[in-house]
């Protein structure tokens, strides 16, 4: 007797069907393509970000739900957005702000202070005023680097608070759970962000890591995005760090 091959579905079943989704930061750059990369995979998207320009027109793009402009870093603003939201909500993700470099000499106390608890207060303030809308099993998901791990001329106070991230978020997952916490470390990523960085310089950094990385390519937002959404889709994760940056640490 000849049986007929049994079909196998090949079809692809959205990870995030149903789940909301909010980015801090999420007009430009890694932010609008995880919010971008949430909504290929089912999730409602509510953007945030400081250009009302710029993140209206990211909104009418991806069909978000909702978007509201303002300053991440104004305590007072975050509080209202998150009391606002009327429904529950899945996952938040925070990409605002960036890395600051300089001499340490040539930089004054508030400075130092500034760079040192800036993404930690952040994170904080987010996570106080949007764990009551979670549900359990939802993700905090911050974003930080890789290339802050070696020390170096020009890189000033930032070794030191890369360095602080990962214990302050396995620390936050534990008060945090059953929402669980997670950070995103990342190296160079081909965004706006590191354009305004490097100006001139920016197509020199690109084919040079093209020739140095082992992945012979440069990192770009999609690659972060997905990262992003794996972890949103998969409640075994808590607490940890995930780096993304194509071996650049290995290799710088």
């Amino acid at each position: 007797m000849t049986r007929a091959p049994s079909s196998v579905s090949t079809r692809h079943e959205p990870d995030l069907v149903g789940q909301t989704v909010v980015v801090i930061g999420g007009s430009a750059g890694i932010g609008l393509e995880t919010a971008r990369r949430a909504r290929a995979e089912g999730a409602e998207v509510i953007l945030t970000g400081r250009d009302a320009d710029r993140l209206e027109r990211a909104a009418l793009e991806l069909g978000a739900e909702r978007f509201a402009a303002f300053d991440a870093n104004d305590a007072g603003s975050l509080q209202r957005f998150f009391q606002d939201l009327p429904e529950q909500i899945d996952h938040v993700m925070v990409t605002a702000g960036g890395p600051k470099y300089g001499p340490l000499l040539e930089m004054d106390s508030a400075q130092v202070r500034e760079v040192l608890s800036g993404h930690v207060v952040l994170a904080l303030e987010v996570a106080r005023n949007a764990v009551g809308k979670m549900r359990p099993g939802g993700t905090l998901l911050l974003m930080g680097g890789t290339g802050g791990r070696r020390i170096g001329h020009g890189l000033g106070i930032v070794s030191a608070a890369t360095a602080a991230l990962p214990p302050f978020t396995a620390a936050l997952a534990l008060e945090l759970a059953p929402v669980r916490v997670n950070l995103i470390a990342a190296g160079f990523v081909d965004t706006p962000l590191s354009a305004s960085l490097l100006g001139d310089r920016l197509e020199e950094r690109r084919n040079e890591l093209r020739t140095t990385l082992p992945i012979g390519r440069v990192v770009g937002p999609a690659d972060v995005a997905a990262l992003a959404v794996h972890i949103m889709s998969n409640t075994a994760l808590t607490g940890a760090t995930y780096d993304i940056d194509g071996g650049q640490q290995f290799v710088s």
